[in-house]
């Protein structure tokens, strides 16, 4: 594995932002209109119901920004993927040194820097208008937010999978994959109001151990060790199962000559 590689590929797609505001815009935009509307749902409603909602504003913002470092894990990778496929560069990229893990790294090494910066404008946001601070879980933060990002990591690896095997006519999959996981990750609700048949699938989606976890710090101040661990669990086994289904997809696509024809 080279380094260099790595960094070299993920400042091209740098110095694609850095150039070009429209796709600035994509990293701040969503995060800041998500945090706006949902975030005075979740005012007016504490207020209006003042006393039967206890911790409404904690649990709601809580969770949507931390629903959203998963979704822009995801997307990330997601979308710089289709950065190539747009441009048709994934042939010159593949018949370069570049291996297949060096380039998943340098994704999740671009996922982790948009990540950065989309939470960096939503937890602003929350704390300046809503006075909510997400940084009052202390270092029960760490652990949720780690297994949000593998999540989305393993989400996005999946999708740029599928997009590699299918090519423009999975591209939706990209802004809507992550979506399918948010019923059964009990973002908002615990996973006890869901159906028992939902219950039992949400049991083995790692976010919604996190949620679970996050609802329980707010309500106790302690952090609930057996959802981590599910949590991790889960995830360990589905980032690799990730890896290597792309691995098995880029051989199949190489195999029968596909590859010139990835984004036709």
């Amino acid at each position: 594995m080279s380094i260099k590689r790595i960094l070299s590929y993920t400042m091209r797609h740098v110095y694609l932002y850095k150039r070009s505001l429209p796709r600035l815009m994509e990293i701040f935009y969503w995060p800041l209109v998500d945090i706006l509307v949902w975030g005075f749902v979740s005012v007016y409603l504490s207020t209006t119901y003042k006393g039967t909602l206890p911790n409404f504003v904690a649990f709601f913002i809580g969770a949507l920004i931390l629903w959203d470092v998963l979704f822009r894990s995801q997307q990330a990778i997601s979308v710089s993927f289709l950065e190539d496929m747009w441009s048709r560069n994934l042939l010159n990229l593949f018949v370069s040194p570049l291996t297949t893990f060096e380039y998943i790294t340098s994704l999740l090494l671009i996922s982790i820097m948009k990540l950065i910066l989309a939470s960096g404008v939503m937890v602003l946001i929350a704390y300046f208008l809503y006075s909510f601070n997400i940084f009052t879980f202390g270092m029960h933060l760490i652990p949720f937010i780690i297994n949000l990002v593998v999540m989305g990591w393993a989400v996005g690896i999946v999708t740029m999978s599928i997009i590699l095997r299918y090519g423009q006519e999975a591209e939706v999959l990209a802004w809507g994959i992550a979506f399918l996981f948010q019923p059964f990750s009990a973002v908002f609700y615990p996973v006890s109001v869901l159906p028992i048949f939902m219950q039992k699938i949400a049991f083995f989606v790692p976010s919604s151990h996190v949620f679970e976890g996050m609802r329980h710090v707010i309500a106790s101040g302690t952090l609930p060790i057996e959802n981590i661990l599910w949590a991790s669990g889960l995830n360990v086994v589905y980032i690799i199962a990730a890896i290597l289904f792309f691995n098995w997809n880029f051989k199949t696509i190489k195999r029968d000559g596909l590859l010139t024809k990835v984004g036709e």
